[in-house]
């Protein structure tokens, strides 16, 4: 690891002054928040993350959950996972957010790991995590080995000839289904971000991860009231029970009556560039029985971009049966 000054934040102010001065909000930034230090810890032991300057954000007021007046959820952005995954609001109302979260990580991972931390992991590809390796998400303009090489746990959508690098968030992927909106605190004042909006695809600047600017600081989540009687899953499929990421993940916001789906929301994980929402899917299951033949139906909508590599091809079909076995699981529930 890189040596590094640290300092601590004593208000929101302080920290945005602080993390102004930085180049960029991604990759190698000068100075970088920590809150949990799940991701970032690991990528500076691996001289991935080479900040000069480490602020440590843990004494800022974000860790509560709170109702909102329109019936809304507010989700502080230093909310430990283990605390939203078991927050009673949430296993109530929002419990495709719950489960994601409790299928995402240890539990020790999960009794540090933050609201905003998670929003901001960064791929697990063994390119962009190996300094010795090239890598455009690390350092733009040396290639993408993946496309070649090892692919097997990456990207099928999303992706572009400079980068195939999956997101490996379980948490984000249940928020798109739920239209999250981020809320951000920056040098300019505040802004908010639709969550479908914050993750970018990789273009030809995979560097760029997200909507976030230099001195940004992520405040809270806004969950949108919770539609009644609505179903929710969160399946995930990876080679192992433990802790794992996903070779393909769906989480599922469904609304049914009568027999016929009046609502659908969906996203896909592990399977592509950002936490995965797909369109195609609701579009073909709203008005439709809720039945196998329509799961299917949408399950091939979902995938009809899906661009697999040398070694993920499987994942097209994987990510298929798991929204089909979502799906079912939700009506039935």
């Amino acid at each position: 690891m890189k040596s590094f000054e640290f300092t601590r934040a004593a208000d929101a102010a302080g920290a945005i002054a602080a993390a102004g001065t930085a180049n960029t909000a991604q990759q190698g930034a000068n100075i970088r928040f920590i809150a949990g230090g799940t991701t970032l810890v690991d990528l500076m032991k691996l001289r991935v993350e080479t900040p000069a300057q480490v602020v440590d954000i843990n004494r800022l007021p974000y860790n509560k959950v709170e109702s909102l007046p329109n019936g809304g959820l507010k989700i502080g952005a230093m909310v430990r996972n283990s605390d939203l995954a078991n927050h009673e609001i949430v296993k109530r109302d929002y419990s495709v957010v719950s489960q994601a979260i409790l299928q995402g990580a240890s539990a020790q991972l999960r009794n540090m790991a933050t609201t905003a931390g998670n929003l901001l992991q960064r791929t697990r590809c063994v390119y962009f995590r190996d300094p010795a390796m090239p890598c455009n998400k690390r350092e733009p303009g040396t290639g993408c080995p993946a496309i070649t090489g090892h692919n097997r746990m990456l990207a099928v959508l999303g992706a572009s000839e400079h980068c195939i690098a999956t997101n490996p968030s379980d948490m984000c992927v249940a928020m798109v289904a739920l239209d999250a909106i981020i809320h951000v605190q920056g040098a300019s004042g505040a802004r908010t971000i639709p969550i479908g909006e914050f993750h970018l695809l990789p273009g030809d600047t995979p560097h760029v991860e997200t909507k976030l600017e230099s001195g940004d600081l992520i405040t809270y989540v806004e969950l949108p009231p919770p539609k009644p009687g609505s179903k929710h899953v969160y399946l995930k499929l990876r080679d192992r029970a433990s802790y794992e990421f996903a070779l393909a993940s769906a989480a599922i916001v469904l609304e049914i009556a009568d027999g016929n789906i009046t609502g659908a929301r969906i996203a896909l994980g592990g399977v592509g560039t950002k936490p995965w929402r797909a369109p195609e899917a609701e579009a073909v299951l709203v008005g439709q029985p809720a039945s196998v033949e329509t799961y299917r139906k949408a399950a091939a909508a979902a995938l009809a971009g899906a661009k697999p590599q040398s070694e993920n091809g499987f994942k097209i079909e994987l990510a298929k049966r798991c929204l089909v076995h979502a799906l079912s699981t939700a009506a039935e529930s």
